[in-house]
């Protein structure tokens, strides 16, 4: 028993001894080091994974890892608090404002970007231009092949309706937008795993039409082979950002608002002038502590660096006012 004791009591101080060495080893965060996660709407990953290269770069000791997952999973694991910064489609709702006060947890949530949703198309398909009316026989199922709206070439071919997936925040913008409140889609509508699979479904399928967000169709994204060094110098010094035009692997189709005589397609001028119908927001929400990385990340998307960054993917920043130059 003595020795029990004894034993013990040693365990004890060398606990006490090592604890401030432990602690002192524990990765510590603040604003710009120490290690964050995320989540964020999969139809945004071409934005947001170049966000966090220029962020990462501007703070060497910093380290954001982004989980992509549907609109409806973000918006849940923030009420749930298994992530403390997500980027989504929508503002919070009242309802989940209130849930969150009522866990005491303080938010904070504004626009980071001005987002299009883009209509494509096989390059074998010969439709030139879509109205809203088209797109609402299109997702109610009454126009299942191409030949009920327009006498195309491939006027007998079935329509094939193809999604990011079923809880994506283009999906609730669609329905939002042309469904009646509980209405489904017709019965040639389809969800794929992502935008990008999307993308080659349209591809490879003349019967296919795409719904997928403006950053994962412009042209050359990324830009000619720059070094993180020479993106970053040009973020600082630039304030000219020359807008990109689509990639040539799809046709992007133009669209005819209600009551507009010409349609346009998503360039950036049509976005901001509002003559594109298909418009919608992206929110940053950052319910993290003051000082995190979480929120210093945040203060990022909305600061200068990060709104050119959104203005060189194809869409419209929210806050930062730089000047485009178009080449098309």
């Amino acid at each position: 028993m003595k020795n029990n004791v004894i034993t013990y009591f040693v365990t004890g101080l060398m606990l006490m001894v090592l604890a401030p060495g432990c602690e002192q080893k524990q990765p510590t965060s603040t604003s710009t080091t120490g290690i964050a996660k995320m989540a964020c709407d999969e139809s945004f990953k071409n934005i947001l994974e170049q966000e966090i290269e220029v962020f990462e770069y501007q703070y060497p000791e910093a380290s954001i890892m982004p989980y992509y997952m549907d609109e409806a999973s973000a918006l849940d694991s923030l009420l749930h608090s298994d992530f403390d910064l997500i980027i989504v489609s929508k503002d919070l709702t009242q309802t989940q404002r209130d849930y969150l006060k009522s866990r005491s947890r303080a938010y904070r949530s504004r626009k980071i970007a001005v987002d299009a949703v883009a209509v494509i198309v096989n390059n074998g398909n010969d439709i030139d231009l879509l109205s809203m009316d088209d797109l609402r026989e299109i997702f109610t199922g009454k126009a299942m092949r191409w030949g009920d709206l327009y006498p195309t070439v491939n006027r007998n071919d079935s329509i094939k309706v193809v999604f990011d997936g079923s809880g994506s925040g283009v999906v609730h913008y669609i329905k939002d937008k042309f469904l009646p409140a509980g209405a489904k889609f017709g019965p040639n509508v389809y969800a794929q795993k992502s935008s990008q699979d999307v993308f080659k479904a349209v591809e490879h399928n003349r019967n296919a039409i795409g719904f997928i967000g403006v950053s994962w169709i412009t042209a050359d994204m990324k830009g000619v082979e720059k070094t993180i060094d020479e993106k970053f110098n040009d973020l600082q010094n630039n304030n000219e950002v020359v807008a990109k035009d689509f990639t040539d692997k799809i046709r992007v189709l133009p669209l005819r608002g209600d009551g507009q005589v010409q349609g346009v397609k998503p360039y950036q001028v049509h976005i901001n002038t509002g003559d594109y119908p298909l418009v919608r927001v992206i929110w940053a929400i950052d319910a993290a502590p003051s000082g995190t990385l979480e929120h210093g990340f945040y203060s990022f998307l909305t600061g200068v660096i990060g709104q050119k960054i959104i203005l060189q993917t194809g869409i419209l920043p929210a806050g930062e006012p730089v000047r485009m130059v178009e080449t098309y």
